[in-house]
């Protein structure tokens, strides 16, 4: 068998530029550190894949953390909505006077601001994320998952869920919580890329029962 594709190649299918792999793409971006991807997850995009981190992660003022597993595979402009997208609420108006300058940010200073807060943003491995869905700040997307197209996620997501709407609700679990525990317990995509080429049968075609044998 030949060596597994390597994770760190920025175009991963030949011929192919409207995908790239995330954890090489983030390298170009050296200044950009919350936001992190594991081996071979990728991001396609009709029109520039490049642009990942300006079109998909919006509002990323250095705080709040975006983490993204492995082998996820993220749909053209699937968005992630950073904590600096939120505004405070704790007053009658939810305007932030402070970011216009003048006597508006004398009056109060933007770090004086009760801004709304927002966790880190944690999406496992094996993430299937759909066509111009939405993930809103500190939502944690559990492994195996898939996120439908222009869903939009306001809470987390269980491992191996698949959710759709507005707002995303579980329309029906992949497989049964046995399978599911023993998939977790499996942890496939922390085996080496070698194990995994050969466990590539079970993983697209066969059952968890296929993959314990693997």
């Amino acid at each position: 068998m030949t060596a597994p594709p390597d994770p760190d190649t920025l175009y991963p299918v030949p011929g192919d530029v409207s995908t790239v792999l995330l954890r090489p793409l983030l390298t170009l971006y050296p200044d950009v550190t919350n936001v992190s991807a594991g081996a071979y997850s990728y991001y396609h995009d009709h029109e520039d894949p490049l642009r990942f981190l300006e079109r998909c992660v919006r509002y990323n003022f250095g705080f709040g953390s975006l983490s993204i597993g492995s082998y996820c595979a993220i749909a053209h402009r699937a968005t992630f909505l950073m904590p600096g997208a939120n505004h405070a609420i704790a007053g009658p108006s939810t305007f932030p006077f402070g970011i216009l300058g003048g006597s508006f940010a004398e009056a109060l200073p933007l770090d004086d601001y009760p801004w709304r807060g927002g966790g880190p943003t944690t999406v496992g491995h094996d993430v299937w994320l759909g066509t111009e869905c939405l993930v809103m700040p500190g939502v944690t997307i559990g492994h195996g998952a898939i996120i439908g197209a222009r869903a939009v996620v306001t809470r987390d997501v269980p491992p191996y869920a698949v959710v759709a709407g507005n707002p995303a609700q579980v329309m029906k679990m992949r497989f049964s919580a046995l399978d599911i525990d023993r998939l977790l317990e499996i942890a496939w995509w922390d085996w080496p890329a070698e194990r995994v080429a050969r466990a590539v049968p079970a993983l697209a075609t066969g059952g968890v029962a296929a993959l314990i044998r693997a």
